[in-house]
């Protein structure tokens, strides 16, 4: 089979490595991979936002399988264009994807199916003054969320009223979000743990990889600003144990099936379950994704030892029951090493060394990298996913990330040194 993967960060390098693998592929193409990605399949020059010249360029190569990587391309309705012209693709419908383009939308279809997450109020930016009066007879701590895409950064955990203020002032007055901070959720502050727990689904029945935790801010013990994701690790199990995730099939993925089926949004594709587990071991809804997370794939892909193209093929042809997932017992730990500055400003074009260095033991995915004058430079804020593998526990996969970490190296390379412990 021809295969096109949609993308260019570290969750697609890992979609693509794992892809490959199975015998089912002839050629894999990447639109617009990165210099990882690129080394395994042929690069096509087509930005992931492009639907027009994704569905030309698919059409053209009779692409047997397009598998979409980000969350943008989701919400332009590529999945509906692909199908409309006789294509299969990997990913939910515009309808559905509006569980993750839409924080409000998410937010309302729980509540009204009674999916546990935290209570909230929404607000539009004429608004501005209802927020203000309705965040000053507020608990604390507080989190506002932007309601439209804003690459994992849309959200504030605001502890005291000042800077609550400050948060609103921002989304709506400085537009720090653009146009994803139109509308806004003001959310009560959950405790517990947190955890990443990813259901592929066909519509009707699904199939659950190996739960995950990430790692949000930018700072050791979770401080600073939020980010994309600084690393992650793989099975997250004395989190997500059997009776959490009983749980979490029963009172989320189901209903969330089931309700998007009868309100005429199939959901087939990933359904990315955000969930913060509290002391009683009860799962709580922070936010849906509908696409694989980053960088919780970078650890969840290495632990499937069965075909990944059948599985997403079971997926858009509704026979997923008919899939048998294997899944190894070792553990790994992602750690993301991210460019000076980032998640503010940062820059781009440092030389990337020691990639040939790492060792047997560990897998490189590259995110923020492309090709110049030969050499491979680094060309965005997250720059490579270092994951260590170990059969011998998390503690072992945690040393062979950053003992790895250490050996790639680029001017003002930044990453933080407490990935994984949460898991120990």
């Amino acid at each position: 089979m021809k295969v096109l993967v949609i993308g260019s960060g570290g969750r697609e390098h890992a979609i693509a490595w794992k892809l490959i693998q199975s015998p089912k592929v002839t050629k894999l193409f990447a639109a617009p991979g990165n210099a990882g990605i690129n080394q395994i399949a042929e690069e096509v020059k087509i930005k992931a936002d492009d639907v027009e010249g994704l569905l030309k360029f698919a059409s053209d190569n009779a692409i047997d399988f397009t598998v979409c990587g980000p969350e943008v391309p989701l919400e332009l309705g590529i999945v509906d264009e692909f199908y409309k012209n006789g294509l299969k693709i990997f990913g939910p419908q515009k309808s559905a994807a509006k569980l993750e383009h839409s924080k409000i939308f998410a937010k309302e279809f729980m509540k009204q199916h009674n999916i546990p997450t935290a209570g909230f109020e929404t607000f539009s930016s004429g608004k501005k003054e209802k927020a203000l009066a309705y965040i000053k007879g507020s608990k604390y701590p507080l989190v506002i969320k932007a309601d439209g895409l804003a690459a994992g950064k849309g959200v504030i955990i605001c502890s005291n009223e000042t800077e609550a203020i400050a948060a609103i002032e921002e989304i709506f007055g400085d537009k720090v979000f653009g146009s994803a901070g139109e509308n806004i959720v003001v959310e009560d502050y959950l405790t517990g743990a947190e955890a990443s727990v990813f259901a592929i689904c066909d519509g009707t029945d699904y199939v659950v990889l190996p739960p995950a935790q990430d790692h949000k801010k930018i700072g050791e013990g979770e401080t600073g600003k939020n980010t994309g994701g600084m690393g992650s690790y793989a099975p997250a199990n004395k989190i997500v144990t059997e009776a959490v995730l009983d749980r979490t099939k029963k009172r989320i993925i189901e209903p969330v099936l089931a309700k998007m089926k009868s309100e005429g949004s199939e959901f087939r594709g990933v359904l990315y379950c955000g969930l913060m587990i509290d002391n009683k071991g009860d799962p709580y809804v922070i936010e849906f994704n509908t696409r694989f997370g980053d960088p919780e794939t970078q650890v969840v892909l290495p632990m499937i030892e069965s075909d990944l193209l059948e599985l997403l093929i079971a997926s858009t042809e509704g026979n997923i029951k008919e899939h048998e997932l294997k899944v190894s017992a070792d553990d790994y730990c992602c750690v993301v090493l991210a460019s000076g500055g980032y998640p503010d400003k940062y820059e781009t074009g440092k030389v990337i060394t020691g990639l040939e260095k790492v060792t047997k033991d560990c897998l490189l995915f590259h995110a923020g990298t492309s090709l110049k004058d030969g050499k491979i430079v680094s060309s965005g804020g997250r720059v490579m996913n270092v994951v260590g593998k170990s059969d011998k526990g998390l503690r072992d996969a945690i040393d062979s990330a950053y003992a790895n970490a250490e050996l790639v190296n680029f001017e003002n390379k930044v990453y933080r040194k407490d990935i994984g412990s949460k898991g120990l």
